[in-house]
């Protein structure tokens, strides 16, 4: 009789500001958390705030377009529901239960309130366990807790939803429960993708989709974690599985209540959020919990203002969660994917009591070494690297391999990087640490270490010792060899274009090849002075040639690196017109004298 008394509860609007709508009742007054339908039910509102005796305030959940004064609104007489039961599996929702994915509605499901109390003390469960993701840098460093809550904290465009749709991957494959995926407030793009995505892996029938992205009114991107926490909870409770909550973006749902705070015309708090934030997050967060009859593991992205960690939406999230993961700008720069800052995420799960001794000792080991390597970046950006101590140099090869070797290519990203995705089990990751920290790797280069799985893919990218080309026999010691051989000037080729262009036109090209020349000649002082750096200068110089001999300008000059050249000069080849004397180098002084002696008789 109550419910029927209250369906015919018909009030009137009073004022609309925004997605405030001001509502007064004459007969019966909805209380809080009411849901009100106007013009048909095509906009919904919940109510907030009861102004007096016979007036409410609420927040639209629908946008307010079309709503007038005096428009009736009637009073549904429950609060927002969502649906729950076995039937929702592989669909996807809005905040209203309805379906989005153009499928007909689920049918045979339940329908319960939004707005539930979190689990007492006395049900929950306090077993921790570790929570796998198949990432060498979080498995490691910063574990996850099954049954925890664990934030991804970062600026715009630092890859939190590319993180995130990676653990997704990885860990529902291996789920054995129910993953419900929240978007709260941001792309509906990144919604469709990830619907794909999950479709096509195989995933989507023990998935369920709830979505209030960006276009939504605030009031919408408020409830919807509500929503998806109410389906998450049935499946703990009730069938009695384990559940991965994943939520992207849980700063979008404290902006969404600083929006709706400010339309309520309640006084802002620091930097604007709302004064009752603390309380609203706390409502959301508790209700993610252990119990006797199943757990639920969240995973959330929290975009951080500006990268300041010290934001009031980041400094009251940090509180409410097992593991903290911040994501840092100057490694995205760097390549360094997952830019995960190993110094400032920390996990309250890397205890020895939780993940061993021994792992707890070598994740201390490796903070350690990156530490000391952070101390000593300003030192080596002034003197360089030379300057430090052998033990310092040794502290900053391990740490810049111990940064490469915890990057990953994912799987998430493969049609970007080319790069097949990487699934490295714990072991595999202490292993690799563990063998970088003992110097093992020294001899490899840095990018052998970089965008790998396991530590042994190193070895096949690079093995030590082996030379990166096959040297030239023919070529000296540390000279470059010549990428054609000397064998290429064969008998009878065609002189040098630069020499022929040099001498006159009836002289003729010098056919004999440098390589049949004799050896133990003087070296030519012009030919080893226009040769290329390398190549072994003339026996003899050119002047001393015969006088019908063609002499060439230019000898050496297109000698290639590495080429041995000539024992003996070119002058020597077969005799030929005589130069004219332009064309011929400066001669030597005997030659110079009988040559004036000649002219005087």
């Amino acid at each position: 009789m109550e419910n029927q008394k209250e369906a015919f509860n018909i009030g009137a609007v009073v004022a609309v500001r925004g997605s405030v709508v001001d509502i007064h009742f004459d007969a019966h007054l909805p209380p809080i958390y009411s849901l009100l339908h106007a013009k048909e039910g095509k906009v919904a509102i919940e109510v907030l705030a009861q102004l007096g005796a016979h007036s409410v305030r609420g927040i639209a959940l629908t946008p307010t377009e079309g709503l007038a004064r005096g428009n009736s609104v009637e009073d549904t007489g429950g609060e927002l529901k969502a649906p729950v039961g076995k039937r929702i599996l592989s669909r996807m929702f809005d905040v209203f239960g309805n379906a989005i994915d153009r499928l007909p509605a689920p049918a045979g499901v339940q329908w319960r309130n939004v707005h539930r109390s979190p689990p007492p003390l006395t049900q929950r469960s306090t077993k921790s366990e570790i929570f796998e993701t198949g990432i060498k840098a979080i498995d490691v460093l910063v574990p996850l807790e099954r049954g925890g809550k664990g934030g991804l904290f970062g600026g715009a465009g630092v890859g939190k939803t590319v993180l995130l749709t990676e653990m997704i991957h990885n860990m529902i494959e291996h789920q054995k429960g129910v993953s419900i995926f929240c978007g709260i407030g941001e792309r509906c793009r990144e919604g469709e993708e990830l619907y794909r995505d999950m479709k096509a892996a195989g995933v989507l029938p023990n998935m369920v989709m709830v979505f209030g992205q960006m276009n939504e009114p605030p009031g919408s991107r408020f409830r919807v974690g509500h929503a998806a926490l109410t389906m998450a909870e049935y499946f703990r409770d009730d069938e009695h599985r384990d559940v991965l909550f994943l939520v992207d973006n849980i700063f979008r749902f404290i902006q969404a209540g600083m929006e709706v705070s400010g339309l309520l015309g309640q006084m802002p708090s620091r930097l604007g959020y709302q004064p009752t934030m603390g309380t609203e997050l706390s409502g959301l967060e508790e209700r993610i919990a252990n119990t006797d009859t199943g757990a639920i593991t969240s995973i959330q992205a929290v975009y951080v203002p500006a990268d300041d960690l010290t934001d009031p939406a980041a400094v009251h999230t940090f509180s409410h969660l097992s593991t903290s993961i911040v994501l840092s700008r100057k490694r995205a720069s760097q390549g360094l994917f997952p830019a995960i800052d190993l110094l400032q995420s920390s996990s309250k799960m890397a205890t020895p009591g939780i993940v061993g001794q021994e792992h707890y000792l070598l994740a201390q080991e490796i903070r350690r070494t990156l530490a000391q390597y952070e101390d000593l970046k300003d030192i080596i950006s002034m003197l360089g690297l030379e300057q430090l101590a052998p033990e310092d140099r040794n502290v900053v090869a391990r740490a810049r391999r111990l940064e490469r070797f915890l990057t990953q290519p994912f799987f998430a990203t493969e049609q970007f990087s080319g790069i097949k995705g990487k699934l490295v089990s714990l072991k595999d990751s202490l292993d690799g640490c563990k063998r970088i920290l003992r110097d093992e790797f020294k001899d490899y280069p840095e990018g052998a270490l970089y965008m790998i799985g396991a530590i042994d893919e190193a070895k096949e990218k690079f093995q030590p010792g082996k030379p990166a080309a096959k040297s030239d026999s023919g070529a000296k010691p540390g000279v470059k060899a010549d990428a054609k051989p000397a064998a290429d000037s064969k008998s009878g080729a065609k002189a040098d274009a630069t020499s022929a262009a040099d001498s006159k036109p009836d002289a003729k090209a010098d056919a004999k090849p440098a390589a049949e020349s004799k050896p133990g000649a003087k070296p030519d002082e012009t030919s080893a002075a226009d040769s290329k750096p390398g190549a072994k200068a003339d026996a003899k110089p050119a002047a001393e040639s015969k006088p019908d001999a063609k002499a060439d300008a230019k000898p050496a000059a297109d000698c290639k690196l590495g080429a041995k050249a000539d024992a003996k000069p070119a002058a020597e080849s077969k005799p030929g017109p005589k130069p004219e004397p332009q064309s011929n180098p400066a001669p030597e002084p005997e030659v110079a004298h009988a040559a004036a002696g000649a002219h005087d008789s």
